[in-house]
């Protein structure tokens, strides 16, 4: 392996032609040759000999730009608007019932969740997304933008990012690489490709809607601070998050990834996270943000999703469009890079019948106009060939043509760009339409600090990812995510018995195993932690215990599980055996603790009996276990209202958020008590 040559910082040099001195950046480079000017050093990444402008760091981005794009063949521009899915070697990662290399996803065995398979699913349900080998992605197909699925170590993922980057230096241009992820730092039960990479050796943070439950934006912002520097130590620069979209429709199966239903919660979560992964702006320390899915994808009808053609319409019964527009707003005023617009197609008659990708209005008109947002626009995964809702009477390259048209600047989902250059190629595009979209990719990668030096140190990696100070802030986090409900008859926090013995609990917890090719075991999982309390004994069975601790898990059985059935919240209708619970509520005190990634119903089992109620939205079992012991104090609020019944569901108007709709909650958005 060649060694990644490194010129040092602080070289100072009066040139004529420049208005201040400039100072040397640091120069990252394995194969390319540097040029010497005026004691000034500069990669020569077109290897001719000579000093290009877009090699030029002391001249502005636009010049470089320009530059750039005039010595750029067409193949080599339609290349760059691709971004693919990569690869490791041994990853599996779309392969059914294949482990993928030091892969978890979803709670690991320490958050008492066993792993949900996402690699089970129907045959036609997963997004078939295509991926070509690196070499031939970079050399042949002229990609330059990749999303790294894969869950391994910070060393390999450093490893292959600085190989990545070597291979784009040989290239004829040595245009560098930019690699994005799903999110990789919270506890969370839908893991499936495209949502989340699940528990990895990143700091270990609640789920997004438990985020928006702690109530604390600062401590959002250092969450995403924190989480910038494990990314870009392992060169993953650019985000594929975070959800601006609002929980309004309860049965949605993506409200996990949200931060809840209130368009002001989200708006102010949403500019913590933009300003504290980027910066003010875009830096050599920032990483780039993907904020999704304009115009928002909550309003979605009966709740399914439109990766599938039975989910493929957002409609608006309750006239609260802008509302969900107001998060996209906030991240636009925080500078976001990029904005993904949805699969979904507005059931509006004041707006074109066509996915968002294809909707003129909504993006130029809306996004680009009305909002002012002048950055990348990065479809979804797939809507050209897999999800073309509006368009299917399209040809691919006439899909391609209103695509461009509508604004789109980045196609997710392909790796071979042979018919977008053939849109161009027939004149149905123009190439300077293409040549405003580089532009601004071009851009992302000049701010991030790319094309001077894309490499990584992966020994500060192996130090930076995961390490013992990031995650103490991640610990008070999942423990703020918590939220007590109810504590009727105060069993919350645990206590002494009245003899001054410790009170005996059992705890339970209870998780179906879902996914098919998976062992079937016991839902029931009985822990006795060791952690040492002198209010506490942990026993092995319930007719032993004072109290018992319950900690359900309700799942849906995963996004791409969907086969278009009506969707029910009911708890019976989502891996939990109502009567098992119902048994353990009447045969002893009991503090139940559920697990939400959407609004449940939870009426099957609280007719009067669950005197005390904790929600947890993507958490640890220790955390847990200090709300319950007394050793922390909630302080969490509920994201989203929790409905009293189906019926309640069933009338919910899709746009319009629980706690505006008349008798709708059980708990309402922002319930939450505390000991104190």
């Amino acid at each position: 392996m060649k060694k990644i040559h490194f010129i040092g910082v602080a070289l100072f040099c009066a040139t004529v032609g420049y208005a201040q001195k400039p100072v040397q950046p640091t120069l990252g480079y394995r194969s390319v040759k540097t040029l010497k000017v005026n004691g000034l050093e500069f990669k020569d990444l077109n290897k001719n000999g000579k000093l290009d402008k877009y090699e030029d760091w002391r001249l502005p981005q636009e010049a470089r730009i320009k530059d750039l794009i005039s010595q750029m063949t067409l193949e080599e521009k339609i290349g760059f608007m691709i971004i693919s899915t990569t690869r490791m070697a041994g990853d599996n990662v779309f392969q059914a019932n294949a482990p993928r290399t030091e892969i978890s996803s979803g709670f690991n065995e320490e958050d008492l969740i066993q792993p949900n398979n996402m690699f089970t699913r129907k045959p036609l349900a997963v997004p078939m997304m295509s991926s070509a080998g690196t070499t031939k992605g970079v050399m042949n197909f002229h990609l330059r933008h990749f999303i790294l699925r894969a869950n391994t170590s910070a060393k390999t993922m450093a490893d292959w990012s600085n190989n990545l980057q070597a291979l784009c230096e040989t290239s004829r241009l040595g245009i560098p690489a930019i690699v994005a992820s799903n999110p990789r730092n919270h506890v969370t039960v839908d893991a499936s490709v495209g949502l989340s990479v699940g528990t990895t050796v990143f700091s270990k943070w609640p789920g997004e809607l438990g985020m928006a439950a702690m109530r604390d934006l600062k401590l959002t912002r250092e969450f995403a601070e924190i989480a910038a520097k494990e990314w870009a130590s392992v060169g993953l620069r650019k985000g594929y998050m975070y959800m601006a979209d609002l929980s309004t429709e309860p049965r949605w199966q993506r409200t996990e990834g949200t931060f809840g239903e209130d368009a002001d919660l989200a708006s102010n979560m949403i500019r913590e996270i933009v300003l504290g992964f980027q910066g003010t702006k875009l830096n050599k320390n920032s990483v780039a943000m993907t904020t999704k899915h304009f115009p928002g994808g909550g309003p979605q009808e009966g709740g399914q999703d439109s990766h599938f053609d039975w989910g493929k319409y957002a409609h608006y019964p309750g006239g609260m469009f802008d509302y969900h527009v107001k998060p996209f707003k906030a991240a636009i005023d925080a500078g976001t890079s990029s904005i993904m617009p949805y699969y979904s197609a507005p059931k509006d008659k004041s707006m074109e019948a066509v996915g968002f990708s294809y909707n003129k209005a909504i993006i130029q008109d809306l996004l680009r106009k009305k909002l002012g947002f002048k950055g990348i626009i990065n479809s979804d995964t797939g809507p050209i060939d897999m999800m073309p809702w509006g368009v299917e009477n399209l040809t691919i390259t006439e899909r391609y043509k209103k695509a461009l048209d509508a604004g789109v600047d980045i196609f997710s989902g392909g790796a071979d760009p042979a018919l977008l250059l053939e849109t161009v190629k027939k004149g149905m595009v123009t190439e300077d339409r293409i040549n405003e979209s580089i532009a601004k990719l071009l851009k992302e990668k000049f701010d991030l600090g790319l094309f001077e030096n894309p490499y990584v140190d992966v020994e500060n990696a192996v130090k930076t990812v995961g390490n013992a100070e990031f995650q103490k802030k991640a610990d008070l986090a999942l423990r703020k995510s918590i939220v007590l409900l109810r504590n009727d008859e105060k069993l919350l926090p645990i206590s002494k018995k009245a003899d001054g013995s410790r009170t005996k609990v059992y705890f339970e917890t209870y998780k179906e195993s879902s996914g098919r090719g998976q062992a079937q075991t016991s839902a029931i999982n009985v822990n006795k932690p060791t952690i040492q309390n002198p209010n506490i004994e942990f026993v092995s069975t319930k007719e032993e215990a004072d109290v018992v601790l319950l900690w359900l898990i309700p799942s849906a059985g995963g996004l791409f599980s969907s086969g278009g059935q009506p969707i029910e919240l009911s708890l019976s209708k989502n891996k939990v055996d109502v009567a098992h619970v119902n048994e353990i509520l009447n045969a002893k005190p009991t503090i139940l603790a559920i697990n939400f990634t959407n609004p449940w119903v939870i009426g099957e089992i609280d007719k009067g009996k669950a005197k005390s109620i904790l929600a947890t939205f993507g958490t640890t079992q220790d955390a847990l276990l200090d709300i319950v012991s007394g050793a922390f104090n909630p302080t969490g609020k509920m994201p989203f209202s929790i409905p009293v019944s189906e019926k309640a569901v069933q009338e919910n108007k899709s746009d319009v958020p629980g706690y505006l709709e008349p008798n709708y909650a059980l708990f309402k958005f922002g319930a939450g008590l505390s000991y104190k």
